[in-house]
Parts: C-alpha cells; sequence; structure tokens
C-alpha cells in the first residue's frame, strides 16, 4: 500500500515516515507543501492513503479533494495545527490526528485501510471533522452525506452557525446530522450561511447533540429489548 505525508517540519514529518516503515510493510513518502504533493501525485499512479496537515500554510482540505479526484479510493487523514488537550470530544476510530500525535491509534487507522476493500468511501465520524474544523477556527460550509441523505452545517470563525437538510433547520438539522455518524464529506470555505440559528458556543452545540443523539439511539433499541423478553402468547 503506498502512503504519502504531507508535513512541513522535516523532523516530524520524517519521524511519521519512519513509524510507518517500521511498524508496517507499507511503502511511505514524505512532501513538505502542497506544491510537493500535487507533483508527488502527478508521478505517481496510485495512492492509498494522504496524511496530510491542515493549518495556515497547508490546506490539507483541498488536498484531500484534490487527491480523491486523482486517487479513486484514497483515504485521508489529517495533522491539524493545534494541540490535542483542545480537543473536547475523544473518538476511537478517529482520523484527526492533532499533537501530541497518538502513534498507535494512527498505525490502527493504517491497518484498517490496508485491510478494507479498495473501493470502500473515505468516511469520517461527523463529530471528528466537525470539531476539527472549529477548533481550526474555519469559516464555510460542511457538506455531510449519508447513504441517500446530505445536510450541510455552516461554521464562522470556527462556531457552527446553522444546519439544514432538506426542511429542517438549526439544532434540529444538527441533530439528525450527528446522528448518521460516519460520513462522506466536502468542505466549501467561500460558501457563507444565509441564516445564524445556533447561537451557543460550538463546544455546546456539538456535547448536547452527541448526547441527545446517543439518548435516541438507546430509546429506539427499548421497545425491540422489552418485546423480546415478553412471553408469547397461546394460539
Amino acid at each position: 500500500m503506498q502512503l504519502v505525508v504531507v508535513h512541513r517540519d522535516a523532523e516530524l514529518g520524517g519521524q511519521l515516515v519512519q513509524m510507518v516503515k517500521d511498524y508496517t510493510p507499507h511503502d511511505c513518502d514524505l512532501v513538505a507543501s502542497e506544491t510537493a504533493a500535487m507533483q508527488w501525485a502527478r508521478d505517481h499512479s496510485h495512492c492509498a492513503f494522504l496524511l496530510t496537515q491542515l493549518d495556515s500554510m497547508i490546506d490539507g482540505l483541498s488536498l484531500g479533494a484534490s487527491f480523491s479526484e486523482m486517487f479513486p479510493g484514497v483515504q485521508t487523514a489529517f495533522l491539524p495545527g493545534y494541540p490535542r488537550s483542545e480537543q473536547r470530544l475523544e473518538l476511537e476510530e478517529t482520523k484527526v490526528f492533532p499533537e501530541p500525535i497518538n502513534g498507535e491509534m494512527l498505525l490502527a487507522l493504517i491497518d484498517r485501510i490496508a485491510n478494507a476493500s479498495p473501493s470502500a468511501p473515505d468516511l469520517f465520524h461527523v463529530v471528528d471533522v466537525l470539531q476539527m474544523c472549529c477548533l481550526s477556527g474555519l469559516d464555510g460550509a460542511l457538506q455531510a452525506v449519508t447513504a441517500n441523505q446530505s445536510g450541510i452545517v455552516y461554521l464562522r470563525g470556527g462556531e457552527i452557525v446553522h444546519a439544514e437538510r432538506e426542511r429542517v433547520r438549526g439544532k434540529p438539522a444538527l441533530l439528525e446530522i450527528i446522528g448518521w455518524r460516519f460520513v462522506e464529506f466536502g468542505y466549501d470555505r467561500t460558501i457563507c450561511p444565509s441564516m445564524e440559528t445556533i447561537a451557543c458556543p460550538w463546544q455546546t452545540a456539538l456535547v448536547e447533540a452527541v448526547a441527545v443523539s446517543k439518548e435516541q439511539s438507546a430509546a429506539s433499541r427499548l421497545p425491540q429489548t422489552l418485546w423480546a423478553k415478553l412471553p408469547s402468547r397461546a394460539s
């Protein structure tokens, strides 16, 4: 499996590449910029995994979109510019690795990708990518897609200000999108929200949506569990 790491710090980037080479059988290259990454892509016919920085110097979101067009089936993970201590929500199957990077979780992700179907979609936990966009202070619109459903979450300065899907708007829409869990996503920095329906800090909006989603998921399983415990009626 071919991997490429995009990191402008040669020392840290080199450590990541060496970790991959020491603990996996996969090929891994290091490039230091978006320009170098695009040149690498033009020089190669295959890439299974892109691990890229996302900060003011490297637009990992745009780079990931470009790689997905050039390499069907490529999986993407991000190295954001904020420290891991700023995260409010931790996910087991994350594809976002702030510093200090959790090497075991990154190697586990690489192993999952290596054992997945080559045509597997590039899925992210919706909370994972939303938290990353908020902590990165992004403006724009994140479109989340799962099965036949799609929704959009709008951000301004890293705050979630609006969400919508079909006829649902605001917090109810955000709740539905969070409930999808794993999604494909696209990000457009140029789109501005047409309205503001969510005024609380992003941490509050996200934590509340996750809590409600968990409660609803548990409640939806309850009737079936109770029914299974009822004795069958005599005919």
